[in-house]
């Protein structure tokens, strides 16, 4: 199941959505052509666990910041495309509902909830977490509680063959949510083999669903 676009209308211009996006494939683009190489720029503004629930860091940045620069960063083409794509196809509603400025603050703290989601999950890596996966998860949890049943045009993959079908934003989100929450279970006590930080993302997913009530602008706060 491959979402590409919803069938949502907005009324605002997303500039904050767009301007993210281009933020991220610019730090991308930097991370690509550092001279010192990806590995040693990931290591040295990536979020590492043990080191924003401790400080303790040899990192240039203090470690509370690198929960910021890793928002921004990512490990490869496939993965900064994929969070871009979730990201213009679901943030655009939520911007459109919140405000721009308000839509800025609650992408960051979903972002900010994701990091420490996965750093108490595990506490001992020293293994840098970059992406923009965790505050996009929070836009996740924030859209399928204000638009259940919106349209997502989506891929399915049956065997050799590929159609498109419109499925409710309940049974996309649902589905991802599933499959987080799924890796999450057999990832754990592996966290020093890197890979996909799923409980970021679950963390993202939660603080985005739970709280994004309270970040309605009074006047559209109860229109449901």
């Amino acid at each position: 199941m491959f979402p590409y676009k919803d069938d949502n209308p907005t009324y605002r211009t997303p500039y904050v959505t767009v301007g993210f996006i281009i933020a991220n494939i610019a730090v991308f683009f930097l991370e690509l052509t550092s001279g010192s190489g990806m590995e040693t720029v990931t290591y040295a503004y990536g979020a590492i666990p043990h080191s924003i629930l401790t400080f303790e860091s040899r990192q240039p940045i203090h470690p509370a910041l690198t929960i910021f620069s890793s928002m921004f960063m990512h490990g490869g083409f496939f993965h900064l495309a994929g969070n871009m794509l979730y990201l213009w196809i679901f943030g655009n509603n939520i911007e459109d509902r919140l405000g721009h400025v308000r839509f800025i603050v609650f992408y960051l703290f979903c972002g900010i909830c994701s990091a420490y989601a996965h750093a108490v999950t595990n506490p001992d890596s020293l293994i840098p977490m970059v992406g923009a996966s965790g505050a996009i998860s929070g836009i996740l949890g924030a859209y399928v509680l204000l638009f259940p049943l919106a349209n997502v045009h989506t891929l399915l993959f049956l065997g050799f063959f590929i159609t498109t079908v419109k499925i409710p934003a309940l049974i996309v989100i649902g589905f991802w949510a599933l499959v987080q929450l799924f890796n999450s279970m057999i990832s754990t006590g592996l966290e020093n083999a890197g890979g996909v930080a799923w409980f970021a993302h679950l963390g993202g997913f939660l603080a985005g669903l739970v709280t994004i009530k309270f970040w309605l602008p009074k006047r559209t706060r109860y229109r449901w």
